[in-house]
């Protein structure tokens, strides 16, 4: 899968759409809540996994603020240009946030420890991979449940990211985790096997249209942020048959 955004930012000619995380978090929540496979209708922890997908993104609320600029270029920042400390700060304050829901802060330290586990090789990210994991960890002892019980409510909270971010970004080529693939077809996202019982979900998101040009500076990308026209961007998902 492809790595996200901090602001996620879908190219469209002659602008950028930005799309906050927190707002493609909210659109992961609509899609999962009419999700039928797995049985996740009866999960025993449903209420608590939707929180997860809904709130998993939060972190990124003062990230998203604003845009990051490239000093040199004058192009927006994705998130793997993104400072360290940046990407790394995020997360915690994730977990915070959802102090009083225990279930769903563990689930979004494992979500982080997941999306990022390609840099566990680098001396740069070993604090942050000790820090999570100690968090996941306690988190984990507290519910009396175990990492197996975890890592199954997981998979609801990628699946729904995974639908939001190939809408969101406009992702075209096949998408697939955990033996779901995930199409995007003009405005449809095509989800096989069929997760759904054969609805259509509607899809919606709040996107900044800002000038697709490099910017001067941080308060030029502030002010064109500020100044961006709000537009919705539409769609459905709906399920696909099951490929051979």
């Amino acid at each position: 899968m492809r790595p996200g955004r901090d602001v996620i930012i879908r190219d469209a000619g002659a602008t950028l759409r930005l799309i906050t995380q927190p707002d493609h978090a909210a659109l992961s929540r609509r899609v999962m809540a009419s999700w039928t496979s797995n049985d996740f209708a009866n999960a025993p922890r449903r209420r608590a996994i939707l929180v997860a997908i809904g709130e998993h993104d939060n972190g990124w609320q003062e990230p998203d603020a604003s845009p990051i600029v490239e000093p040199i270029s004058g192009r927006l920042l994705d998130f793997v240009s993104a400072p360290l400390a940046t990407r790394h700060s995020v997360w915690p304050r994730a977990v915070a946030r959802l102090a009083a829901e225990p279930w769903a802060a563990a689930l979004v330290a494992e979500h982080a420890l997941h999306i990022y586990a390609r840099f566990r090789p680098l001396v740069t990210w070993a604090a942050f991979f000790a820090d999570m994991e100690a968090l996941r960890a306690g988190l984990l002892a507290s519910s009396g449940l175990t990492a197996a019980a975890l890592e199954a409510d997981y998979a609801f909270l990628r699946l729904g990211d995974l639908v939001s971010l190939v809408f969101c970004n406009g992702w075209t080529e096949a998408e697939r985790h955990d033996g779901v693939t995930v199409t995007l077809e003009g405005a449809t996202v095509r989800v096989s096997p069929d997760p759904f019982g054969g609805a259509r979900v509607p899809l919606s998101v709040a996107a900044r249209d800002l000038p697709n040009r490099p910017f001067a500076d941080a308060a030029d990308a502030e002010a064109a942020f500020r100044a961006a026209r709000v537009v919705t961007l539409a769609g459905t998902a709906t399920g696909a048959p099951a490929r051979p």
